[in-house]
């Protein structure tokens, strides 16, 4: 039986640990910051937010580009002869890099392309889901295991809510007015994936705490979601005191396989510090 691996970008924040025990092949995105072109993941996060305070600008990001995908799936192929690749995307509504996967798979055979339509713990749910089900099913047909990964892609929600809204600002995503309103309201809005588009959704006012728990009570009523995984995304500044108020609250529900993701330098360049999100799949 052929060796089928799986890879995806970085910007899916999938864990050290979970990538190594599944072989996950993870090629890195872009960060570009005083002129200098990091890859995800080679530039530590609190650089980023140095920068900001040092110049209340961000960073930009780019995606991966065409050359940089074939020599990622060469070096795969190279790892692993005769293997059978399963590409899960970053969502093509935000980026250009899976068209650039696109592009590049052109000259590559048995390489299977899917758009996760979403981002960090979305994307990496969608990509952990056909882990574990590879790991069930290892002598399973790719294409079935294709019709499996594509079929979970729709079911996957991620919703989360920036620590502040300075970044956001400094990214042009939030005017002047809506910043200075949202500041004295210490209102913070609700960001989620819509048909592979980042949209703000609500708005919840208060500290993160309390905004928090109405942010978990709201996702386990709006979606039906499978209790095999949940995840919880937090990007550095996050007040770790939370941590076991939100674990007892997902444990109340029903929910006991958490694993917490800490957001990359790709993903916090737009999120910025202190940011808190949730991702599963439904059932």
């Amino acid at each position: 039986m052929r060796r089928i691996i799986l890879s995806t970008e970085s910007g899916a924040d999938i864990p050290v640990d979970l990538a190594d025990k599944y072989d996950i092949q993870i090629v890195p995105m872009h960060v570009i910051m005083d002129g200098v072109d990091y890859l995800d993941g080679e530039l530590p996060v609190p650089d980023i937010y140095d920068y900001y305070n040092r110049t209340k600008k961000i960073p930009t990001t780019s995606a991966t580009n065409t050359h940089e995908y074939t020599e990622f799936f060469t070096k795969i192929k190279e790892s692993f002869p005769d293997c059978i690749i399963i590409h899960i995307g970053y969502t093509s509504k935000a980026s250009a890099s899976f068209q650039s996967a696109v592009l590049a798979a052109k000259d590559f055979e048995d390489l299977h392309l899917i758009d996760a339509l979403n981002v960090t713990g979305g994307l990496g749910a969608v990509v952990m889901y056909a882990a574990r089900l590879l790991e069930k099913e290892p002598t399973i047909e790719p294409a079935a295991l294709v019709g499996k990964i594509e079929a979970a892609v729709p079911k996957s929600r991620l919703a989360f809510v920036p620590g502040s809204l300075d970044f956001l600002k400094a990214g042009g995503r939030v005017s002047n007015a809506a910043y200075l309103g949202a500041t004295l309201l210490k209102m913070k809005p609700l960001i989620e994936l819509k048909e592979g588009k980042l949209v703000s959704t609500k708005k919840y006012r208060g500290e993160m705490g309390r905004i928090i728990d109405k942010l978990m009570r709201d996702y386990f009523t709006t979606y039906d979601i499978d209790k095999e995984q949940l995840y919880f995304m937090y990007s550095l500044g996050f007040d770790e005191g939370l941590k076991p108020r939100i674990n007892d609250l997902a444990a109340e529900m029903g929910y006991e396989n958490i694993k917490w993701i800490q957001a990359g330098a790709m993903i916090s360049t737009h999120a910025g510090p202190g940011g808190f999100g949730i991702a599963a799949l439904e059932k």
